[in-house]
């Protein structure tokens, strides 16, 4: 675990939630990277995805890498529950309430605005429920977001998605650890489960099929399974994973007042260039979503369906040991930042 010095806390006081909660003493974690011009226009927002905290996504930040922290001013804010910002695991707010993306944007404004001074964002980057985040993020404040990354993300969550999601649910709480709506001790059996659940939908079938996991330097199908999937969820607080995939299944840009639900209308509030760039075989976040949302922005800068050419899934968007589409998705990037 990374010390408290790594990062910093915004201290956002007692904050009044979408759900009509009032949440006290909310923190939000955030990290840094690179420095804010004087012109505060540099900025690049890169909220993180389901159970990954800062450092899990901060590998392609640098030089060469995805967003360039000498070019840029790189802020990770991690989103509520992942565990750093407030989460069942380090609040004593019982039971944990209900969050949307939409508390979690308005927050994450109260950082920019408040502590830095800043008005405008040159990119929102975001994988999966970072993907999320960006879309509102793009629906929520369009005079501040000049371009938006939804990697692997969309809108709202589909249907299928949900479905997805009630079967990790089901997974993890499935181990006798789960009482009375919380979890009372470590699930080894359902993180275990979890696990290999998530593996199944996280990556495409030709994933499998061509044995693609050997390029990782794993020796068989279960040495992956068991050494990519079985401890993954381990490492989190299982009532946190249970908050974040709330956050994910109620996730959908329309949902506040600003739009009444009305997608086609939060969808044309957005004015950013858009760069929509799905797993091509994502299987839970389906290119099909993105390409029903691509002609529906109608008032953004300009809209771009540009999916990953990969066999790796939903994993495509966060290409860790994957140079390929780590490749692909940086001359993406590098694309929407020069416009």
């Amino acid at each position: 675990m990374t010390g408290q010095s790594d990062y910093e806390i915004f201290e956002a006081g007692d904050v009044t939630l979408q759900s009509g909660i009032v949440f006290p003493a909310m923190k939000l974690a955030y990290k840094t990277y690179g420095t804010l011009g004087a012109a505060r226009d540099n900025v690049i927002l890169y909220p993180t995805s389901f159970s990954a905290q800062h450092f899990d996504t901060e590998w392609l930040i640098g030089p060469d890498g995805v967003l360039d922290p000498t070019r840029y001013f790189i802020i990770i804010p991690n989103l509520f529950g992942n565990g750093l910002s407030s989460s069942p695991s380090n609040s004593d707010v019982t039971p944990f309430p209900t969050l949307s993306y939409h508390d979690a944007i308005a927050v994450q404004h109260r950082l920019l605005t408040e502590r830095f001074g800043i008005g405008k964002l040159a990119l929102v980057y975001g994988w999966s429920m970072g993907g999320m985040q960006a879309y509102h993020w793009a629906a929520l404040h369009p005079n501040m977001v000049e371009r938006a990354a939804v990697v692997c993300g969309s809108a709202r969550c589909a249907p299928y998605n949900h479905v997805f999601l009630e079967s990790v649910k089901a997974a993890l709480t499935g181990d006798p650890a789960f009482r009375d709506g919380r979890f009372v001790e470590k699930p080894v059996a359902g993180y275990r489960a979890m696990g290999r659940v998530y593996a199944g939908w996280a990556m495409s079938h030709g994933f499998y099929r061509d044995e693609l996991w050997r390029e990782a330097g794993f020796t068989s199908l279960e040495d992956y399974l068991v050494r990519a999937w079985d401890a993954t969820f381990a490492r989190r607080d299982a009532n946190d994973l249970l908050a974040q995939v709330g956050i994910w299944q109620r996730g959908d840009i329309s949902r506040c007042g600003a739009f009444g639900g009305d997608v086609d209308r939060a969808l044309a509030a957005i004015k950013a260039h858009m760069l929509l760039m799905p797993g091509a075989t994502d299987r839970y976040f389906d290119v099909r979503d993105n390409a029903d949302e691509l002609g529906r922005l109608v008032n953004a800068r300009s809209a771009m369906l540009h999916p990953i050419p990969s066999l790796h899934g939903h994993r495509a968007g966060n290409p860790v040991n994957n140079p390929r589409d780590q490749a692909f998705i940086k001359a993406e990037i590098a694309a929407l930042l020069s416009k």
